[in-house]
């Protein structure tokens, strides 16, 4: 067994050089690292024995309270809970704590610019802010049928949705249904980061990386998010690429939960906040970890920094990426 060091090979930077960066226009969509082995000969996913054995009871590890919201709440309601709690989704429930469904942060910047629910804002809304905000119910983006466990469910189950179906908040219900907690990729690395070591950083991150400049309009983040299906984005600068920060999901829906957008709004045209650069909504600095580091340390650091995920370096050269999913696919994938 590989020990795992307590202080993770683990910096954090202000300034530095994505190597060959992705054009904004290539669109990589993924679930699992490149170049990991997912399945079977026989199609079937090709898991490790280790999840079967370290299987348990999801009601140790979810967490509790779940940030939840009434199905009729508004869109303005659903950001300011993300704003406040800093989540990346909200549990969807009626007046008896059953559960209706999911809202993530990223069907918000769907809504807000990113995709095609933003057509129910020029559609409905004409583009005017307050009404698109105050005036839309959230039915009309949520997932009203998502994955979810039981509280005696086994650790291989959630790992298998989380992993296997891309999946990132499941729901954890009690048996007549109503909401127990939630259980993300933070908590499952949280109990296995450090049991599974011994493999390098570079065997699991992905090494293309969709970047956005800093002096970008947050409504082409919000596209890139949404197009390429990520939470968050390096932000670079400057003719050699170099990383400044981070702009995530959070960021963007917070921008509209905590007022801010409200306040600069002039016109009421939802447009003119969309303009707003990425560099004043952003995160500065980034994690970053050696491409050759155990996988282990960057569950690790993850935790200690309450970060989701790490840019991976070879000297002063960023050469990938690695979440916390690509974490849960080291150990769920044999």
């Amino acid at each position: 067994m590989v020990a795992v060091s307590r202080r993770p090979p683990v910096r954090k930077v202000s300034t530095a050089r994505i190597r060959q960066p992705l054009r904004p226009s290539r669109i990589v969509t993924r679930s699992r690292p490149e170049g990991i082995r997912w399945l079977r000969a026989d199609g079937s996913p090709n898991w490790s024995q280790v999840v079967v054995e370290r299987g348990g009871e999801v009601k140790l590890l979810a967490s509790r309270p779940p940030r939840g919201i009434m199905y009729s709440s508004t869109i303005l309601e659903a950001a300011e809970a993300i704003a406040e709690y800093r989540v990346r989704g909200l549990v969807v429930h009626d007046s008896r704590e059953r559960l209706r469904g999911i809202l993530l942060s990223t069907d918000l910047v769907n809504y807000l610019g990113g995709g095609e629910y933003y057509n129910i804002v020029i559609a409905r809304h004409n583009r005017n802010l307050f009404s698109a905000l105050r005036n839309e119910m959230i039915q009309s983006i949520y997932n009203p049928s998502p994955v979810f466990v039981y509280t005696d469910s086994s650790l291989d189950e959630v790992l298998k949705a989380i992993v296997g179906e891309g999946i990132g908040l499941v729901p954890v219900l009690y048996d007549d249904n109503t909401i127990y907690g939630v259980l993300t990729e933070h908590d499952l690395v949280k109990h296995l980061a450090r049991k599974r070591v011994g493999r390098s950083v570079s065997e699991y991150m992905t090494k293309t990386i969709v970047t956005v400049d800093a002096e970008a309009s947050i409504r082409h983040a919000a596209q890139l998010m949404t197009r390429h299906g990520f939470r968050r984005l390096p932000v670079v600068s400057g003719e050699d690429s170099s990383v400044k920060g981070v702009i995530t999901a959070k960021d963007i829906v917070s921008f509209f939960g905590s007022h801010e957008a409200l306040k600069r709004s002039t016109t009421g045209n939802i447009e003119e906040v969309l303009d707003t650069p990425v560099y004043e909504v952003m995160e500065p600095g980034v994690y970053t970890i050696e491409s050759k580091a155990d996988i282990g340390d960057a569950a690790s650091a993850m935790i200690e920094y309450g970060v989701s995920s790490l840019l991976v370096v070879e000297g002063e050269d960023i050469v990938g990426i690695i979440t916390e999913r690509d974490v849960l696919v080291s150990i769920a994938v044999g």
